[in-house]
């Protein structure tokens, strides 16, 4: 007997006394290793995650947090020759190993790199701008975003035993909250494989991530309102974890990917001899084929013009009569087994369904065929395309989860708009075409029923990640059948975990709560220039307040001469007259800009290493000639770089004119030494 899968709960690792149930090689039926029915004191994992992990993620800043990622990613990455002979158990061929294993490794990347450029160096995201409540600018509100005191579990489908797993727990980790992993049992070995390299390595905090190996045992019974639980796997089961009463009325989050019938449809510009014809053949074949059609975002409908199905049915066998079927480990094989036999008959039965709507056009009805491998024990199912009879609702009802599509018939876009809406909400769905106006039209008439859309053509198609794959950077999910639920989509997938919480206070505490100057607050001027003080100097609201600066007449001149801007409110004092918005010659905007980085500006080398970047500048009051424009300019954020020897710092500008007046605001961002004379 082999052995017995382990979970990780509260900081030790855990086996079940009893002998569990086997899990099966997908392809030759050996036994793998053994799931256990009973798991460890799931009570006190959630504990362990609340009051261990929690607490410990929280302290870190996002960018601690993602340097942690990246350091994980690197881990795995280094460790993943083991992932990969034992995920050829899964019936995974070395393609479909790299989507799940390099696809989750890659996740992490990603979210380590987007939380260091796109996350302050804190613990709290800020939301949008300040909001003035009050005439007299005392009053003041804004949103922020802070983390949840709670645990994230995540309940995952044995499809992607290591891609679902890492991508829900990068934007959990980012987001401060633990996860307590729950893998479905068919390929739950290779999950804790996994597990098993990050606990080694020692790199995340203790109880950031636990692993149930085992049955649920209640787990949903020990999670309370600041708790969520990510779902991937069946509408069945996901309708059964919607009427829990900890979701109903405990106030538990609920994230669910479930069925999705998705879809890919050719464009009726498309002829056979022009390559998006080839481009969407080979999608579909590909889609039917890698995990052995096993993925939540697989083509299950091929919606065609009607004129087109045979030749798309003919091109499609022709395609699919080069894919071997077998063992993985056979380097002749292109497609590998079902996770289990007990899957495959599940597929059976679906195909089943399928045909009282529908005929089959290639392949066996049964997924048999000739395999390179054992037959008998091993999981195989050959490809199988149905052909959709009029007005049949079998292929918008029933999903087979392996290497079966269906093809159905359109007259017009608009018909082609209804059949893929049919599928009442779907994960992702593609159109081929040429033509700009089918795309507009498709996409925004599929944009509703869809969590991603892809159009592909041949600008695009050497570069194109495919129909069916999820990017860390795009949102996962769909509504409807899909179940309704976003994952991953960058930050968005990291705001997610986190609760918007709106503010109100004076500018003095809003700027403590926030650490963001806001205006209206303190500033200090301590009489040194804010330019000649290192980071570990630098104290947000520290304020430089410039002498005025006339602009004339020929300082705009000599800015259009010199630059090239010549643009008539500028130069030509009859036309500029007739402007309704200036009533004269004006000052360029940018050469407001210029004048007053010459008036804040400490010209002497110090910390200020550099300025990288102006953001949200707005130009507000004319300038003319004879103005005179001053500049008061404040430390609005303070980000520390980690592994560097300096940080950004952002400026609040503001400029004014004579009257008092603003004439511009914007804020100035800058690179400044953390220590000067650097160390």
């Amino acid at each position: 007997m082999s052995a017995l899968l382990e979970s990780y709960a509260a900081g030790r690792w855990f086996r079940d006394a009893g002998d569990g149930d086997p899990l099966l090689d997908a392809a030759t039926g050996e036994e793998v290793a053994r799931f256990g029915r009973r798991g460890p004191d799931v009570p006190a994992m959630v504990r362990h995650g609340r009051e261990v992990g929690g607490p410990a993620l929280r302290a870190l800043t996002f960018h601690e947090r993602a340097a942690l990622l990246k350091a994980l990613a690197k881990h795995l990455s280094a460790g993943k020759e083991e992932l990969y002979a034992l995920s050829v158990r899964t019936g995974a061929t070395a393609r479909d190993t790299a989507v799940d294993v390099d696809g989750g490794i890659g996740t992490l990347f990603s979210y380590a790199s987007k939380g260091v450029r796109e996350l302050p160096n804190d613990t709290v995201v800020l939301d949008g701008g300040v909001e003035r409540l009050g005439k007299g600018g005392t009053f003041v509100g804004r949103h922020l975003y802070a983390s949840r005191p709670g645990v994230a579990v995540q309940i995952n489908a044995f499809n992607f035993p290591v891609w679902g797993m890492l991508e829900k727990l990068a934007p959990a980790f980012l987001a401060g909250l633990p996860s307590i992993v729950k893998p479905a049992g068919q390929t739950a070995y290779l999950t804790e494989l996994a597990v098993r390299q990050i606990i080694a390595s020692q790199i995340l905090p203790e109880g950031a991530l636990q692993l149930l190996a085992a049955g649920p045992g209640g787990l949903l019974d020990a999670l309370t309102v600041q708790d969520s639980v990510a779902f991937t796997g069946s509408a069945r089961t996901a309708g059964i974890l919607r009427r829990h009463p900890n979701v109903l009325d405990g106030g538990v989050a609920l994230g669910v990917e479930a069925d999705s019938l998705n879809c890919s449809i050719l464009g009726p510009d498309v002829r056979p001899d022009d390559p998006e014809f080839e481009l969407f053949v080979k999608g579909v074949v590909t889609e039917m084929t890698v995990k052995a059609g096993q993925k939540c975002t697989a083509i299950r409908r091929v919606i065609v013009p009607a004129a087109m199905a045979g030749r798309v049915t003919e091109a499609l066998a022709a395609r699919l009569a080069k894919v071997t079927v077998g063992d993985p480990r056979d380097p002749g094989v292109r497609m590998g087994a079902l996770a289990s036999l007990g899957q495959r008959d599940e597929v059976r039965k679906a195909v089943e369904a399928l045909r009282a709507g529908a005929d089959v056009a290639i392949g066996d009805p049964a997924g048999a065929g000739p395999v390179m491998g054992d037959a008998e024990h091993g999981a195989f199912m050959t490809p199988l395309v149905l052909r959709a009879r009029p007005g049949a609702a079998e292929p918008h009802d029933v999903e087979a989860f392996g290497p079966v599509s269906t093809v159905l018939a359109y007259g017009g876009l608009d018909e082609a708009v209804a059949l893929a809406a049919r599928g009442r909400g779907s994960l992702a769905a593609s159109v081929v075409t040429g033509d700009p106006d089918v795309a507009r039209t498709v996409v925004l008439g599929l944009a509703p029923w869809h969590g991603r859309v892809l159009v592909l053509d041949r600008d695009d198609a050497e570069e194109s990640t495919g129909h069916g794959s999820p990017l860390p950077v795009l949102v996962h999910g769909g509504p409807g059948r899909a179940g309704g639920g976003e994952e991953l989509g960058g930050i968005r997938g990291v705001l997610h975990h986190m609760q918007r919480t709106a503010v109100q206070a004076s500018p003095d505490k809003l700027t403590a709560v926030t650490g963001q100057w806001t205006t209206g607050a303190a500033r200090s001027e301590s009489g040194v220039h804010p330019f000649r003080k290192s980071l570990a100097d630098l104290r947000i609201g520290d304020t430089i307040a410039s002498a005025p600066r006339t602009v004339t007449l020929e300082d705009i001149g000599h800015f259009a001469e010199f630059t090239g801007d010549t643009f008539y409110a500028h130069t030509d004092p009859e036309a500029a007259a007739r402007n309704p918005l200036f009533g004269g010659i004006v000052a360029h905007g940018y050469l407001v800009v210029s004048l007053a980085a010459g008036l804040f500006v400490d010209p002497a080398p110090g910390p200020v290493l550099a300025n990288f970047g102006v953001d949200a500048l707005r130009f507000l009051t004319p300038v003319k000639a004879g103005d005179a424009i001053e500049v008061a300019l404040t430390v609005k954020q303070i980000t520390p770089r980690a592994g560097a020897d300096y940080g950004e710092v952002r400026w609040d500008a503001v400029v004014g004119n004579q009257d008092g007046r603003p004439v511009a605001t914007y804020d100035v961002l800058t690179l400044v030494a953390k220590t000067w004379p650097a160390a």
